[in-house]
């Protein structure tokens, strides 16, 4: 089953973070711990990591794109799987 990269919270009041670019694409190798894409903060500008080995997939969100954590904003796959993922996620 796929893995689903998800907006993090990096602060207690943080509700929301702000795509700033996309350091890997769509159908690209990606290394679990590996900085995959940026997000900022009301306060910071960081790196999201990618939380599993495999092949980046359904990214959901472009850049400048304003997204609420915990949201699901990309897949990770093994390379002949289909991204799918629950629908309650």
């Amino acid at each position: 089953m796929a893995t689903p990269v998800m907006m993090p919270r990096f602060g207690m009041a943080q509700e929301e973070g702000t795509i700033t670019r996309w350091l890997k694409h769509e159908g690209e190798a990606v290394t679990k711990g590996e900085v995959i894409l940026e997000v900022l903060t009301d306060k910071v500008e960081i790196g999201v990591v990618a939380p599993a080995t495999g092949i980046l997939r359904d990214i959901r969100y472009d850049v400048d794109a304003t997204v609420a954590v915990s949201t699901v904003i990309a897949l990770i796959a093994a390379p002949d799987e289909e991204a799918r993922i629950r629908a309650d996620l």
